[in-house]
């Protein structure tokens, strides 16, 4: 993992927490959630204040995420909100943060200035020690306060301030004039300046949860299912209607066209399909030939294609069924015929566009996992525990592609892979915005 690691394919974008304030204000924090501290004068985390390095000296990953459940959070700084999410156990969990850092960033801004922030993703489940614990998660709220309690003795105070404005006896009542004057000395002027974070809560019906061997649940969907990466077995005495593991292609595929939650790449609007699908075939290649002793790095278009020809016989099946849809694609090649027991069938789709592309995205990489771009940007975790298991020659492959292809433009690379331009928006980009040109 070293190779990752240094190439900030793995613990990249990590927040450098270095001076004596900010880690004295890390302990503080810690010690009010868990009890614990740490010895470690310098370490980095992530958006919910997680650090690796303190993970390993408490030889505990979880020490922010007892059981997997109600992810507790630290904040130092706003600049968190850039952060990666390591050790996730639910797919929503990275967005919910980092919509709450946002929706308060000047308030969270104005707190970190004097004190941490520590908090919890709280959703009424407090263990996994069955299946049925999955559905009992319906909403996820967030608790957040910073370790001396400025936001509740701001409230308290705003209380008592609204006390002696609106109560007639009030201003005769040296007790609560005192205490609104020991207040204000914590709290600073409230009226002028509140303290408060928006009370926030999130529905979380369709998510991925990495509990009971991973599993992707869609309760919140016109025909709603359970699809599990793990033993089917442990989960049959759920009461949903549709249990699939990732060997049921068929019924996979059965369900996502039903729910209308995919579309083909070929098909899909404002998107270079050619260039994604033959992407997609130099992975499949790279996999097939990994084990060969060639050097597989730097290779342009034309080294490719001698590789193909000179290795066509060695290549799996999807590779010949990519290239004859980019065939039909890009040279009006014959429509092929993919069905989903067709092994290339889950690199021909996408999510379409609704609300919950992420986590079908992320399902589709698990489904297609060759396609190492998409399973590194989609589902991170499957990537790493896959990566352990490569040669060295796709090992040095997939980290020069990631790094020289995919880190230099990410938010343009996924775009150009996920994005869905609006019907309105691509009519314009095609006719002008006063219609056709006419020659």
């Amino acid at each position: 993992m070293n190779r990752l690691i240094k190439s900030g394919l793995m613990f990249g974008n990590l927040v450098h927490v270095a001076s004596p304030t900010l880690v004295e204000r890390y302990n503080r924090a810690l010690r009010h959630l868990t009890g614990k501290t740490t010895k470690l004068t310098d370490f980095y985390v992530d958006i919910s204040g997680y650090s690796p390095e303190i993970g390993f000296e408490l030889d505990d990953p979880l020490y922010l995420n007892h059981a997997g459940v109600n992810r507790q959070f630290i904040l130092l700084t706003t600049d968190q909100k850039r952060a990666p999410l390591l050790e996730a156990k639910f797919s929503t969990s990275r967005g919910i943060l980092r919509q709450f850092i946002e929706e308060n960033e000047s308030a969270l801004f104005a707190l970190t200035a004097r004190d941490a922030v520590a908090g919890e993703l709280i959703n009424s489940v407090y263990d996994m020690s069955t299946p049925m614990r999955l559905l009992d998660i319906r909403r996820v709220r967030i608790e957040a306060d910073t370790t001396s309690g400025a936001i509740q003795q701001a409230q308290k105070l705003s209380t008592k301030v609204e006390t002696f404005l609106n109560e007639e006896d009030a201003w005769f009542d040296d007790v609560l004039i005192a205490q609104m004057i020991a207040l204000a000395g914590e709290t600073g002027d409230v009226v002028r300046n509140p303290i408060e974070l928006k009370e926030m809560s999130f529905d979380q019906r369709n998510y991925w949860s990495d509990h009971f061997g991973g599993v992707y649940l869609f309760q919140d969907v016109d025909h709603p299912a359970l699809i599990t990466s793990g033993e089917k077995t442990v989960l049959e005495d759920l009461p949903i209607k549709y249990i699939f593991d990732l060997s049921e292609r068929n019924r996979i595929a059965k369900f996502l066209e039903f729910n209308d939650l995919v579309e083909p790449i070929a098909k899909a609007r404002g998107v270079d399909a050619g260039a994604i699908l033959r992407q997609k075939m130099d992975f499949i290649l790279v996999d097939a030939l990994a084990g060969a002793d060639l050097n597989l790095t730097d290779r342009s278009r034309t080294d490719m294609r001698r590789l193909v020809r000179e290795h066509a016989g060695e290549l799996p099946e999807e590779f010949h069924t990519l290239a004859a849809l980019v065939n039909w694609a890009e040279n009006d090649g014959a429509w092929p015929r993919i069905s989903s027991e067709d092994p290339a069938y889950f690199y021909t789709l996408r999510a379409s566009d609704h609300k919950d592309a992420d986590l079908v995205n992320m399902l589709l990489s698990e489904l297609s996992s060759k396609d190492i771009r998409q399973l590194f940007i989609c589902h991170k975790s499957l990537f790493y525990k896959k990566y352990a298991r490569w040669s060295e020659a796709k090992k040095e492959y997939v980290v020069t592609f990631l790094t020289t292809e995919y880190q230099r433009d990410k938010t343009g690379a996924r775009k150009a892979l996920f994005g869905h331009k609006s019907p309105v928006k691509d009519i314009v980009a095609r006719v002008g915005p006063w219609g056709a040109v006419k020659g």
